[in-house]
C-alpha cells in the first residue's frame, strides 16, 4: 500500500494505476496506429525517435518496480539491452519485436497492478534517479514511474510534431 506521512492510502494507490493505464492505452494507439516509419525516424536536433521511447517506458517501469524489487522482470533481456536508460536506437525495428512491445505496454501495468494487489513485492534496494529523487520502496518507484512516463509522452507528442 502507498504511505503518505504514515497513512496507508490505498485510493491514491489505485488513482496512479488509472493514470498509468491510461498512459499505456495511450502509448498503445500512437504505436499502433502511426506509420513504421514515422515510429522509427529521428528526426534533425533529435537523439531518439517515437518508438524507442514508447518501448523504453515499458522497460524502465519493469527496471525500476521489478528489478529493484529483486524479482524477475516480465519482459526479456534482449529488450532491457536495446532500450534501457543510456541506450539509443539504431531506426530498425522488426514487426515482431514492435508487437511485442504494443502488448507489454498493457501486459506490464495490468500485471504490476495484480502483483501489487497481491502484495509481491516484499523488498526494494534503494536508488537514486538521473532526477536526483531517491526511491526507498516499491510505492516511491511507482510513483516515479509515473513521472518518468510523463516526461516521454512530453518527448513523444513532440517528436510527432516535428515528423507532421
Amino acid at each position: 500500500m502507498l504511505f503518505l506521512l504514515g497513512i496507508k492510502c490505498e485510493m491514491m494507490t489505485e488513482n496512479i494505476f488509472q493514470v498509468m493505464l491510461q498512459n499505456r492505452r495511450n502509448l498503445h494507439a500512437i504505436l499502433t496506429k502511426t506509420s513504421k516509419d514515422k515510429l522509427l525516424k529521428i528526426p534533425k536536433g533529435f537523439n531518439n525517435n517515437v518508438y524507442w521511447n514508447i518501448a523504453h517506458t515499458v522497460i524502465t517501469q519493469q527496471i525500476l518496480i521489478y528489478k529493484f524489487s529483486g524479482l524477475q522482470m516480465r519482459v526479456p533481456d534482449n529488450l532491457v539491452d536495446k532500450f534501457m536508460k543510456g541506450t539509443v536506437p539504431d531506426g530498425t525495428a522488426s514487426d515482431e519485436e514492435m508487437m511485442m512491445i504494443a502488448d507489454f505496454l498493457i501486459s506490464t501495468a495490468e500485471w504490476l497492478i495484480e502483483d501489487y494487489n497481491t502484495e509481491l513485492f516484499k523488498t526494494f534496494k534503494e536508488y537514486t534517479t538521473s532526477a536526483r529523487v531517491t526511491l526507498k520502496n516499491v510505492d516511491d518507484a511507482i510513483a516515479f514511474n509515473l513521472f518518468h512516463e510523463g516526461l516521454h509522452i512530453g518527448q513523444i507528442s513532440l517528436l510527432l510534431k516535428h515528423l507532421a
